[in-house]
């Protein structure tokens, strides 16, 4: 077995879109029109073909409740692994990204928490001896 589609609820598809490509610079996949909705993914440049992050509309209310739960409670919705964790929060800060946990370096290695723009908060990590 292996991971290929990850999703995270997001408040609007198309902004979604636009934080994840433009801002965190991944790259969409995915795009197909499923009624009102999108099947829309993004991957990382790095792993084309690796893992996709799927841009769930969070329309049920179970999954805005999670969200929302979530956030409340300062609990990333995903983790994104980085070679240079400062390079990358220098980078998004400059960007306009606000962090709600900055550069903070722990036994497991570094990491930074950031807002999405779109309900959910992203942890970025950088494990030891990388970078």
């Amino acid at each position: 077995m292996k991971i290929k589609l990850v999703s995270v609820h997001v408040d609007d598809q198309e902004k979604a879109l636009q934080f994840y490509t433009d801002v965190l610079g991944f790259t969409k996949k995915t795009d197909v029109s499923a009624g009102d909705y999108r099947w829309l993914t993004v991957v990382s440049p790095e792993e084309p073909d690796g893992a996709e992050l799927v841009l769930e509309p969070n329309d049920n209310p179970a999954a805005r409740s999670y969200q929302q739960a979530l956030f409340e409670q300062s609990i990333p919705a995903v983790v994104f692994y980085t070679s240079d964790l400062q390079r990358d929060h220098d980078r998004l800060a400059g960007k306009g990204v606000t962090f709600t946990v900055p550069p903070t370096t722990e036994a497991r290695g570094a990491m930074a928490i950031l807002d999405d723009t779109c309900g959910n908060l992203v942890q970025l990590t950088q494990l030891p001896g990388e970078g």
